[in-house]
């Protein structure tokens, strides 16, 4: 501890502050221009100069370290005089209607209370660049201070913002050296969000005004799981802000958590319930559409029985509504016909996990990417999918870290690796196959680690020598010396940290490629020790949370077996639970195909458009005599086959929780009134329960209500409260009220024991590959830009920025082909059609294309194929043959 005199009182300061962060945990506020805790102490503007004795002038508080025994004081007579001169140099060319017109602004408070705003001059050449969807830039109001420089250099990476000339002479302009919208900038916000001065502004402020109200909450988007302040104004929201203490985010922003909230005020938002009669949908009343689906429910289960309905959750739904999911299944429809999105992203990731180490999750936290010596990121493009993450691993790696990438496409990551293994796709297996007989043949293992942790090293080690990197370095497209390279360095730099997205689940042997991962981790020692693990990212904002609270056939709240769970879930729910072997969601549409399947209710998922395969899912779900929609908007799946839509609020018009993909539990808080008549998830469950008679075991009157229930029956998150998760969230295990929460597991041993045994894990090509009439491989996945089926990013600005599905195209195929950038190409496999613009990239390898999903006038998932992970059912959607003609 360190002991200071500030302004006559003494003070006790942990070590290794500086000036300024010490006064600011006491409360003594003083003007700094150029300083964000966010940005390395900079010193720049020396506004936060304080008098402190023995020192011949006054230093920056912001660069100067705190030392024991300081005497400072923060406004001295001639400290406050130097201020005022330095802000009138600053302010000497800065225009006064932008000080009055926006008061609260931090550089314009400086101004005022240093009496200098009159002074200011009244006409100033502007300007103004408008060409950026979301900021507007103002540079007549830049004062140097850089911070947007910086905070694009030292938090996202991008280095957009530059500085030219020198001196008086200096201006800060896009890389672009013109137009804004022209720049390398992903549109996170951080510059704005920095910014002092009216200098970078969100167009949602200069069109509506700054916010007057702020709630903290989280981002419905990706599965980091960011906290924002959510900023509304007369009843709209405006703007968005990250937290800067949250600590996932650490004060960062993607462009869709920033930006893309304007679906909540869109003009084709559903806030009225509707019944499809006579083939057109007709708005009704709440007590209609509940009366209506609850009368068609029991009509169908007592013709039909339990297994030939099912439902839904969802992964944008809270914990708590996707928990009432699957006990309206269970309870009222008495089946365990449930599940959710996770079926077709990370289900191979939870069942890899679960059968190898115990728990079926991330092993690690995100701040192990800034523990870890060495990161593996394979199949996960994040930093367009998991934008936050994917600037955290790029700013460790400028600091020092070593990456490996495998990836078929050559991401922007891959720029920043030791090592990019560009594999084939669909050879995810034989790949790390072939890394782990790397680490086992010239002796990289961990022995003492799997001396005391792992089992069937033997038969693993004698199955492995089969895939040395010569012996499958062309099936993998990946040249042998690559390989070892990467194999060595992540055996021996460690600690060594895994991230995997859907590259490696969405496919026939997505669970199987979860296993060849942990199989490396376990092998060199990279479980249970910080800076080391093994870590899905999940797609969506709650989908770790919705199959976790049990929208899942095998599996209740808390990942527990039905079996095993049984006793307790009846005790808590006053009710029997359903013994039968349920469907998961991919079995119902199968069922449903077959004429054994007849009612589905589905909750914020359009499955139509993101199914694959998609014509098998019409035919399913025009065989069925019920399908209820509960979303934002007439998704796909409702147009076409819905006959009850009931219209829900988005995240931020209600409480609850979301579980993002490091286990961690975070308050979700509402920010509006739900828009129209729309109402929460969990209160429309509730409402249709009571109206089956099962109002007794949904008598919940609010969301907290509803997770304390979650508590009694989950007992690894028991300890989670409400009142602690308004300290912030909690990852567990979190077992009792004065638990931590848990960062790190398999510490010490494994839930299924002491050790983990290694798996043997043939390769198994996917089936229907490339061909001589179906010669290229087409990869599909999303962008930075829009999310999943679009139905929210897409009734944004977003759109202004990504309008459209593109084809990559890598431009020696497309010269082959007598393509061009920007014509139409017809996409055809053996299971559909689809017509979309060709976009040059030579991210791309020959042979294979790649597009995103999110437009549905292109509807791309009619071309994707039917294949499964034989585990888990999920969809094999990174590999589908098909042909490239100009449309």
């Amino acid at each position: 501890m360190v002991r200071v005199t500030v302004n006559g009182r003494s003070h006790e300061f942990a070590d290794g502050l500086t000036v300024l962060a010490a006064l600011e945990t006491i409360a003594v506020r003083i003007p700094k221009a150029c300083s964000d805790p966010r940005l390395a102490p900079y010193g720049g503007c020396r506004l936060c100069a304080v008098k402190i004795d023995g020192f011949t002038r006054p230093p920056a508080a912001c660069t100067t370290p705190l030392a024991d025994g300081m005497v400072i004081e923060s406004h001295a007579p001639e400290v406050e005089a130097l201020r005022r001169i330095l802000l009138g140099m600053l302010a000497r060319r800065y225009p006064r209607d932008a000080a009055l017109r926006y008061p609260d602004k931090e550089f314009h408070r400086y101004l005022a209370a240093y009496g200098l705003t009159d002074a200011l001059p009244e006409t100033v050449a502007r300007e103004v660049d408008d060409s950026h969807a979301y900021i507007r830039v103002d540079m007549a109001q830049c004062i140097s201070c850089y911070r947007c420089v910086r905070i694009c250099e030292e938090v996202q990476g991008q280095f957009v913002w530059q500085v030219w000339r020198r001196g008086d002479r200096s201006k800060i302009v896009p890389d672009s050296g013109g137009a804004f919208a022209d720049s390398t900038c992903v549109s996170c916000g951080a510059c704005v969000d920095t910014c002092p001065t009216g200098a970078l502004e969100d167009r949602s402020v200069l069109g509506e005004g700054p916010p007057l109200v702020w709630t903290r909450t989280t981002c419905p988007y990706c599965g980091v799981g960011c906290e924002m302040h959510a900023g509304t104004r007369n009843g709209r929201l405006v703007e968005v802000r990250p937290v800067l203490d949250a600590p996932v985010n650490k004060g960062h922003l993607c462009v869709k958590g920033r930006y893309a909230f304007g679906f909540v005020h869109a003009a084709d938002r559903v806030t009225v319930p509707k019944i499809r009669r006579g083939g057109h949908w007709r708005e009704t009343s709440w007590d209609e559409a509940v009366a209506f689906t609850a009368k068609r429910l029991r009509e169908i289960l007592a013709q039909y029985g339990p297994q030939r309905m099912g439902v839904l959750g969802s992964a944008r739904a809270t914990n708590e509504e996707n928990y009432l999911a699957q006990k309206f299944a269970r309870v009222v429809l008495q089946t365990n016909n449930v599940d959710c999105c996770a079926r077709v992203c990370h289900a191979p990731s939870a069942a890899a996990l679960k059968t190898m180490l115990g728990t079926g999750a991330a092993t690690s936290s995100f701040d192990d990417i800034e523990r870890a010596r060495t990161i593996l990121l394979c199949g996960a493009n994040a930093t367009e999918n998991h934008p936050i993450v994917g600037a955290r691993i790029k700013q460790a790696v400028l600091r020092g870290a070593r990456l490996i990438v495998i990836d078929p496409r050559r991401i922007e990551l891959a720029d920043y690796a030791d090592c990019h293994l560009q594999l084939r796709p669909g050879t995810n297996v034989p790949l790390l196959n072939a890394m782990a007989a790397v680490v086992v043949e010239e002796g990289l293992s961990d022995e003492a680690f799997l001396a005391a942790r792992a089992g069937g090293l033997e038969a693993y080690r004698d199955f492995i020598r089969a895939y040395a990197p010569e012996r499958v370095a062309d099936v993998c497209g990946v040249e042998a010396r690559q390989i070892r390279e990467a194999a060595r360095l992540y055996a021996t730099a460690k600690p060594s940290i895994m991230f995997h997205g859907l590259g490696v689940t969405e496919h026939v042997q997505g669970t199987e490629g979860v296993m060849c991962l942990a199989n490396l981790a376990l092998l060199t020692g990279n479980v249970g020790r910080p800076g080391t693990g093994i870590n899905p990212l999940r797609g969506q904002n709650n989908v770790q949370g919705s199959a976790h609270m049990g929208c899942e056939p095998d599996n209740l709240t808390g990942f527990v077996s039905l079996a095993d769970g049984q006793a307790l879930f009846q005790q808590v729910w006053g009710a029997s639970l359903p013994t039968g072997q349920g469907l998961n969601a991919m079995q119902m549409l199968d069922a449903a195909r077959a004429g054994t399947f007849r009612a589905l209710w589905v909750i914020g998922w359009d499955i139509l458009l993101t199914n694959p395969n998609a014509g098998t899912t019409a035919q399913a779900l025009a065989g069925m005599d019920l399908v209820v929609i509960q979303d934002l908007f007439l998704n796909e799946t409702a147009r076409a086959y819905g006959t009850v839509f009931f219209p829900c609020a988005s995240s931020f018009e209600k409480d609850g929780t979301f579980m993002n993909s490091e286990r961690r539990v975070q308050r979700v808080r509402q920010v509006l009134p739900p828009v129209g008549q729309s109402r929460p998830d969990w209160k429309i469950i509730c409402d249709v329960a009571a109206a089956m008679g099962k109002g007794q075991q949904f008598a919940f009157r609010s969301a907290e209500e509803i997770w304390n229930e979650i508590r009694a029956v989950w007992k690894a998150g028991a300890g989670i409260s409400y009142a602690r998760l308004e300290q912030g969230g909690l990852p567990w295990p979190c077992p009792s009220p004065d638990h931590p929460g848990t960062t790190l597991l398999h510490t010490q041993r494994f839930p299924i024991g002491d050790r983990a045994t290694l798996r043997r894990v043939e390769y198994q090509p996917t089936p229907g590959g490339p061909d001589g009439e179906f010669p290229f491989v087409l990869v599909t996945g999303r962008s930075l830009y829009q999310f999943n089926a679009g139905t929210m990013t897409a009734r944004t600005a977003n759109s202004m920025l990504r309008p459209s599905d593109v084809l990559d195209v890598n431009p020696e195929d497309a010269r082959a082909l007598g393509l061009r950038d920007g014509d139409r190409a017809t996409v055809r496999s053996r299971h559909g059609t689809a017509v979309l613009p060709v976009h040059l990239n030579t991210a791309v390898r020959a042979g294979e294309v790649f597009a995103t999903f999110h437009t549905a006038e292109i509807f791309l998932n009619r071309v994707t194929g039917p294949h499964r992970d034989p585990i888990t059912s999920t969809p094999e959607y990174k590999v589908t043959a098909v042909q490239i003609v100009k449309a």
